[in-house]
């Protein structure tokens, strides 16, 4: 049961801000994002994704593997918070307050 602990199960957020003025530099954008999105990201907001772990040392893992993708220019930022702190998070669409979607217990079969 400690597998499911939710101070146990990680969410890793990846914030970043790259220049995109060049065809150049939004095309090194564009992969990093396409890069982020192949090791299991979503996107929550344009430049910010999120993918959940679970645990901190699957967590390691991906954070290493973002580490090795990132371009050489703009400001890149990663944050890893448990799935406890991830659930206080409010969200709002607008002024009005979205519900949050039951996420199921997820099983790891490996």
């Amino acid at each position: 049961m400690e597998r499911l602990n939710e101070y146990r199960v990680m969410w890793i957020l990846v914030f970043f801000d790259l220049p995109t003025e060049t065809s150049a530099e939004r095309k090194i954008a564009a992969r990093f994002r396409k890069d982020l999105m192949q090791d299991g990201f979503n996107m929550f907001q344009f430049s910010i994704y999120m993918r959940h772990c679970a645990s901190r040392e699957n967590a390691d893992v991906h954070v290493k593997r973002i580490k090795d993708l990132l371009p050489e220019k703009g400001h890149i930022g990663i944050l890893s918070i448990t799935d406890k702190q991830f659930g206080m998070m409010e969200l709002f669409f607008g002024k009005k307050e979205t519900h949050k979607i039951k996420q199921p217990l997820q099983l790891e079969m490996f």
